[in-house]
């Protein structure tokens, strides 16, 4: 199966995504760390209001095999969180880039946070190493 990388996301080594809508940014999960994870049965995230800051856990993901902590790519406060994914977080591997997003953040500042952000060709070079 081949995996997406969507070239309008930026990517953490972390495989969390980011799109920048403005000062919106949607946060998920690559469909890599899907892939990885296999099936997911729990999911936690922060509250609407919450101020989550880049470099620092937000949430927890669980599979079957594994939890891992999930990061966000830049800094802000949490406007939006899907819900639908929290009360059934399997949901995530149909559409990770699209209905399986996670947060929804209004960002503070992406200045000093960038240079951690991959684009799709790099972040794909790294998961595929190619």
């Amino acid at each position: 199966m081949e995996l997406e990388y969507p070239d309008d996301l930026k990517y953490l080594e972390s495989h969390e995504y980011v799109r920048l809508e403005g000062e919106i940014a949607t946060i998920g999960i690559s469909a890599f760390a899907v892939d990885q994870l296999g099936d997911i049965v729990h999911l936690e995230l922060p509250e609407i209001g919450d101020l989550i800051t880049f470099g620092t856990s937000f949430g927890t993901i669980e599979s079957v095999k594994v939890s891992e902590e999930l990061y966000p790519p830049v800094s802000g406060t949490v406007i939006e969180r899907n819900e639908a994914m929290l009360e059934a977080p399997e949901m995530i591997a149909i559409a990770p880039y699209e209905e399986g997003w996670l947060l929804k953040i209004r960002v503070n500042s992406l200045d000093e946070e960038q240079s951690d952000i991959l684009t799709a060709n790099e972040y794909r070079s790294q998961v595929e190493g190619v």
